[in-house]
């Protein structure tokens, strides 16, 4: 009898939280499911998607840049990083059709995503590789003479899991990056996948901009990364998945799943996007002030006050004691 491969993680208490808030949280965006999903927004939000994801990958160019490339204006800019652009759009249209337990759908994505970018695109890496932040090793991954039987095992898993998709999504995550199947394009892959993963559950969070989030929290992204590494658990790295997740479906819903360019000025100077740094900066600092979150979120303390009363008001954030001397906490 064959051993089942497990990925090493535990479900923990935090884990479970977050699940089932980010479970109500997506009830609600799914009552406004048909602004959702009109296809201005479905476009708008992989837009947003795609520049931050590359963003995290030193792509320089801007939510206006990107979104000229796929207009098919002329943008100035590094041939490398529209190409960049064009090909993360390609690979991201294909997504409804590829099976997540696939290893020939995940080398097609690959191939799409990297075209021109690389030598050999689509093809499991042949040599070792280190990661690096400046001149720091921060992570050696296997030796190229495992990555095939890794990966294999990775997405077997994941076609036998019986782990809630959130959490599944996450430990994919965590794992594809420390197995590294790639010489380059590792980071994008693995977002572009658990998005996969996520749409697969519950279609509208293929369009769940959760990069966006992952992009203003980048260096707590790797130090999760590097926790999870240290500890030979991916459970650190799970767990700042879903806050980040918990997050981006917090302005979803407070936006009705529209970027700021499409919603324009939500009505009383509420804003899905000051709301999210709200919550990014009470998860890091439950002792934050109004004032400190005003400059945070660069916006007035009024406007804070505003948003802090509509995330009370649906239950995403609470206030324990008094004004002076008290601390939020998440709902």
């Amino acid at each position: 009898m064959t051993h089942r491969y497990e990925p090493p993680f535990q479900i923990s208490t935090t884990a479970l939280n977050l699940v089932a808030q980010i479970s109500e949280l997506l009830g609600r965006w799914s009552v406004s499911t048909d602004a959702a999903l009109a296809p201005q927004l479905r476009r708008d939000n992989r837009i947003r998607t795609i520049q931050a994801s590359l963003a995290i990958e030193n792509n320089s160019l801007s939510l206006e840049q990107v979104t000229a490339v796929l207009e098919g204006k002329r943008v100035l800019g590094q041939p490398r990083e529209i190409q960049e652009v064009r090909n993360a759009f390609v690979a991201y249209e294909h997504m409804a059709g590829w099976r997540p337990g696939s290893r020939n759908d995940l080398l097609s994505a690959h191939g799409l995503l990297m075209e021109g970018l690389m030598d050999a695109p689509g093809r499991i890496r042949r040599g070792d590789v280190g990661i690096y932040r400046g001149d720091k090793l921060m992570h050696m991954a296997p030796p190229a003479s495992r990555v095939g039987t890794l990966v294999d095992q990775l997405l077997g898993w994941l076609d036998c899991t019986d782990v809630h998709p959130l959490i599944a999504s996450c430990v994919f995550h965590y794992e594809f990056e420390f197995i590294h199947p790639f010489a380059d394009g590792n980071g994008r892959m693995g977002r572009l996948w658990q998005t996969l993963l996520l749409g697969r559950w519950q279609s509208i969070l293929a369009y769940l901009p959760v990069e966006t989030v992952i992009r203003s929290q980048q260096q707590e992204y790797y130090a999760a990364l590097a926790a999870s590494d240290k500890a030979s658990d991916a459970t650190p790295f799970v767990e700042f998945m879903l806050r980040a997740l918990h997050v981006a479906m917090t302005e979803a819903v407070l936006t009705g799943g529209a970027s700021d360019k499409v919603s324009g000025k939500m009505s009383g100077n509420v804003s899905g996007n000051v709301s999210g740094k709200i919550l990014a900066a009470v998860r890091r600092n439950p002792g934050v002030t109004i004032p400190e979150l005003a400059k945070l979120a660069g916006v007035s303390t009024r406007t804070v006050e505003r948003n802090l009363q509509r995330l009370q008001e649906q239950r995403l954030l609470r206030r324990i004691g008094p004004a002076k001397g008290g601390h939020w906490e998440l709902g």
